[in-house]
């Protein structure tokens, strides 16, 4: 873990710096529970990367050690690109205590890419909003669904720009199926952090409990798929029915078989089906690891 100086700010050799994904754990996950970390995947043949590059590293170094940059090179870190759904270079994601936060894709102008810095060099200390997020997370996981709900509502009254709320309480409302209304909260979510990780989670939570509603019986389905292992459709309609049933380990596995058996059936539904997934989990989720890296693979053969 980098050291801070005496006064808290970091050195500057440490503000920047290029990383691999054996060390992503260390600079990025855990850096990032001391301070906010922005992470730039960059390639060198790309070309808008060369201007995101050094506009953002000119933004962080003026913040005087309030939040640090790492450097990933994705041609030469697949893995740890794959497992955050890097599609598209530049990509830049932001990670405050372990979790990416924020995020953008493609070129930005300077004063964007000031603004995207100054937000997340805020977000390592807001006024207790992030303790407490914890405790409505905490609410939910213990079945405390309405007044997680009322918590994450009054945290986004006072910080709108803060995604992790929205996904709170998008969550919370479908696990009190109110599709409509985790709807509704997604509309009213600020432009700025429309494309962030919590939002584009929250969309895939909401497409999943979609889903969910027109899933068909496990055993029917498993049946239709032991009587003939080519039937796409049913394998793909399993998958489905066990995620809603809980068993998203179970449906991750068949999507993967299913992608195995045939990439390009339904114009790649079961890949875009494990990203829907993938996405609706923690980025640090085992599920969501292991699933992309074996899909990963895959696409690689």
């Amino acid at each position: 873990m980098l050291e801070l100086g005496g006064n808290g700010a970091a050195p500057a050799a440490d503000l920047i710096k290029d990383i691999s994904e054996a060390t992503f754990m260390q600079d990025v996950v855990e850096t990032s529970k001391e301070v906010p970390v922005i992470v730039d995947f960059w390639a060198p043949w790309c070309g808008p990367c060369k201007t995101l590059g050094p506009a953002l590293e000119q933004a962080v170094t003026a913040a005087g050690g309030k939040v640090r940059m790492v450097k990933i090179n994705v041609d030469e870190n697949q893995q740890i690109a794959a497992q955050l759904r890097v599609q598209s270079i530049p990509t830049v994601y932001a990670f405050v205590d372990g979790q990416p936060v924020d995020g953008f894709q493609g070129a930005q102008p300077p004063s964007e890419i000031a603004a995207f810095v100054d937000r997340v060099s805020k977000a390592g200390g807001n006024g207790g909003l992030d303790d407490a997020l914890a405790a409505a997370d905490e609410m939910l996981e213990n079945g405390e669904v309405a007044d997680a709900a009322q918590t994450y509502a009054a945290i986004i009254e006072a910080d709108p720009k803060m995604g992790a709320a929205y996904l709170g309480l998008v969550r919370a409302q479908l696990a009190l199926d109110q599709v409509e209304q985790a709807e509704s909260v997604l509309a009213a979510v600020p432009a700025e952090i429309a494309e962030s990780h919590d939002i584009e989670a929250a969309r895939a939570a909401i497409e999943l409990a979609r889903q969910a509603a027109d899933a068909g019986p496990v055993a029917e389905l498993r049946g239709a798929v032991e009587a003939d292992a080519d039937n796409h459709q049913a394998r793909f309609d399993l998958a489905v029915a066990l995620n809603a049933a809980g068993d998203i380990e179970g449906a991750v596995d068949e999507l993967l078989e299913l992608f195995r058996r045939d990439r390009e059936w339904n114009d790649g539904a079961a890949k875009a089906q494990l990203f829907t997934i993938f996405d609706a989990l923690p980025p640090q989720d085992p599920i969501a690891l292991n699933g992309r890296r074996k899909l990963g693979s895959m696409i690689l053969v």
